[in-house]
């Protein structure tokens, strides 16, 4: 026999959580987020507010949540403290205004973190999924993300069961954990459609004090379609891996795919779909677009290994209304087991993400705009680049309008170190910068992907540098920086009628 548990508004959930609480939220983007509870909550901090009393809460997540958990939390002010990523613009005042501590952090370190004990105790869970049996059997909705180990780990949970999903969603699902070092076994996949794990959840029954029913969709997020320099830069990243196959360096029935969240991203995966002469493949990845249920479809995409799916609600439909196409196709596995190093060293991931800044030796900047300025956060894409078999990392060779160079002297801000940076590639071309020194890895992206109208800058820069392993000039290593800040151009002599300006 089990338990039976007690039915919550969304208002009594919240009065549940009290100001100060290590609360833990289920998800990964919006998909599998809750919704109603975390609405119910900011709505709650409101009004305490308004009265003279504090109420915050530490708020830790698999990712980025929906509207109603991460902004609607901020825009009442009702965070202080807030782990692992985010994409949330409310929120992103706070964390760049210095209201709200942020911890940037690898997206496949949370779950040991969390229980290794160092945020400490979690007390609240917050768990979206279509349904609970009263022996403790969670069936999770659409993103796993980080909720094995928060069930695990709090308190208390409580859980949002959300009747728009399917209750066929949590077929898809494969959930493995691991024990505490050093009782690790390896991780038994050897293709990314291998099934492990469970297909649900577990957690003490008597720690569930109530579910809370919705009927909330996800809400994810169209991308804008493809422009010409997305095309371009997905046209290029096709070339190279089909020349590294032509080379021998990629086995002939191809290696499987991680990709990054995006424009770019998505136009890669469509730029694979178009080639005839690129092969089908598989993805083991932390995110599912739109995109890839269309490979899926198509043939493209043999299947893929996720975290979750991160898709609009209409094509989450389409994947609902044609299950059987996807039930043997799709594995959503928690972020600690999609996210893993070993398992991406193993399988040799091919790894693809977007950068906001590259320097000329190859340092990738993916998280602060000008050094001081978050973004979103590192997300996954330092869980695959460092133990990838080919780390390639993606963005245009200029923004706002030519005003500013990606390709730059140093990044203000360091996420990914030469180390690990294996190609870089823009819509001017590919750097591959395996094997080069310093002074030929700088060369290489400087004439392929730097924009034609930064190139001589950089090249002068270079050359004029002091001698070193690294040469570097370091009273004029951020004068582009330093130039935009003060006159709103990178170089302000700059004609920008080339770029269509």
């Amino acid at each position: 026999m089990g338990r039976a548990f007690p039915t919550l508004t969304a208002e009594d959930a919240a009065e549940l959580i009290p100001h100060g609480s290590l609360v833990g939220v289920s998800g990964f983007t919006p998909a599998g987020s809750p919704k109603v509870v975390p609405a119910a909550l900011a709505a709650r901090a409101k009004k305490l507010h308004a009265e003279g009393q504090p109420f915050q809460v530490r708020l830790l997540s698999g990712a980025s949540t929906g509207p109603m958990c991460d902004d609607a939390l901020a825009e009442a002010e009702a965070i202080s403290w807030r782990a692992p990523y985010m994409t949330s613009a409310p929120f992103r005042k706070l964390a760049n205004s210095g209201k709200v501590d942020f911890i940037d952090m690898h997206l496949s370190h949370v779950a040991q973190v969390t229980a290794g004990g160092f945020l400490g105790q979690m007390d609240v869970a917050i768990v979206e999924a279509v349904e609970v049996t009263p022996q403790g059997r969670v069936f999770l909705t659409t993103g796993i993300g980080n909720t094995p180990t928060f069930l695990e780990q709090a308190s208390r949970v409580i859980i949002e069961r959300n009747a728009y999903h399917s209750p066929r969603i949590s077929e898809l699902a494969d959930i493995y954990t691991l024990p505490r070092p050093p009782h690790r076994d390896p991780i038994p996949i050897y293709d990314p459609l291998d099934r492990i794990g469970k297909r649900y959840a577990d957690v003490d029954p008597r720690k569930i004090v109530g579910i809370v029913d919705s009927d909330q969709a996800d809400g994810g997020r169209a991308f804008s379609a493809v422009d010409a320099t997305s095309r371009a830069i997905g046209e290029h990243v096709c070339r190279f891996l089909l020349n590294e196959m032509a080379a021998g360096r990629i086995p002939a029935g191809f290696l499987p795919l991680q990709s990054g969240v995006g424009n770019v991203c998505n136009a890669v995966m469509a730029s694979f779909s178009s080639n005839p002469d690129f092969p089908r493949f598989k993805l083991y990845t932390e995110v599912l677009q739109d995109t890839v249920v269309d490979l899926i479809t198509s043939g493209s995409v043999v299947g893929a290994s996720t975290c979750s799916l991160s898709l609009t609600d209409e094509k989450l439909q389409f994947v609902y209304d044609h299950f059987e196409d996807f039930a043997d196709r799709i594995v959503l596995r928690p972020q600690e087991i999609s996210n893993n190093p070993e398992v991406s060293r193993r399988l040799g991931v091919i790894a693809t993400n977007t950068a906001i800044e590259v320097d000329i030796y190859g340092h990738v900047n993916s998280t602060h705009f000008f050094g001081t300025q978050m973004m979103n956060g590192i997300g996954g894409s330092g869980d695959f680049e460092r133990n990838a078999y080919l780390s390639i990392f993606m963005c245009p060779s200029f923004a706002k309008g030519g005003k500013v160079s990606t390709i730059v002297p140093m990044c203000t801000h360091v996420d990914h170190s030469e180390h690990s940076v294996q190609v870089v590639v823009t819509e001017q071309g590919v750097a591959d910068l395996r094997g080069l020194a310093p002074m030929a890895r700088a060369r290489a992206i400087i004439d392929n992907c730097a924009h034609p109208a930064y190139r001589d800058y950089l090249h002068r820069y270079i050359e004029s540098a002091p001698m070193g392993h690294l040469r570097h000039d370091m009273k004029r290593c951020f004068e582009l920086v330093n130039n935009y800040l003060e006159s709103g151009q990178m170089l302000p002599d700059l004609d920008l009628k080339q770029f269509g300006a």
